[in-house]
């Protein structure tokens, strides 16, 4: 059973959380570029130390994002039935996490043209690739102590947390260019499931 964080810990995520969503709002309203930390700060209701003390850069800021969405799905999968099939367990944990960050069913259009905008940034590449990879780390972790198996020794682990994190960035790709909108859930789902042709 995963541990409960304290308080402490959740004010820190909360305050973390609320950093990154204020860099990302910016980002996407603005452009990277005409965002600086304290705009962030504002946005965040919190000091530009704050940000510092949480965030080396904006773009870092903005990336955390992703790492902390896929550390939720690895938590989430944990707490999955014992005996549900390991690639449904991922799938429901990975919908559980979007369907708990996401407002509206269908994206909009403005919003996401935004977003095709920000994460096409140079400055955010590397930071995009750093947290894709602490992503795939948390989630073979998860599936590792799920399975019994060894992260870093075992390819099945990895494998599957590769798959997965495909899985998603494709769907989110997908999702931005669909046209008409279509909700995320729905995406993410036929991705899966197209995954488990040859993984099962």
């Amino acid at each position: 059973m995963t541990e409960r964080p304290s308080l402490r810990e959740r004010r820190r995520q909360e305050t973390r959380s609320a950093i990154s969503w204020a860099a990302i709002r910016l980002a996407v309203e603005r452009g990277l570029a005409h965002v600086t930390i304290e705009d962030i700060a504002t946005e965040a209701g919190v000091s530009p130390r704050t940000v510092n003390n949480y965030f080396s850069s904006k773009a870092e800021a903005i990336a955390a994002r992703h790492h902390d969405r896929a550390q939720g799905i690895a938590d989430l999968l944990r707490a999955r039935p014992a005996g549900e099939p390991l690639w449904e367990a991922v799938t429901e944990a990975a919908l559980a996490r979007f369907e708990a960050d996401r407002a509206e069913s269908t994206p909009d259009p403005l919003w996401t043209q935004g977003v095709q905008l920000m994460i096409a940034e140079p400055a955010l590449q590397g930071e995009f690739q750093k947290a894709n990879v602490a992503a795939e780390i948390a989630l073979a972790q998860a599936i590792a102590d799920r399975t019994g198996t060894d992260a870093e020794r075992d390819l099945h682990p990895v494998l599957v947390a590769t798959a997965a994190g495909a899985a998603i960035r494709a769907a989110m790709v997908h999702w931005m260019r669909a046209e008409p909108p279509v909700s995320f859930s729905s995406v993410l789902r036929a991705a899966f499931g197209a995954v488990t042709v040859d993984l099962p």
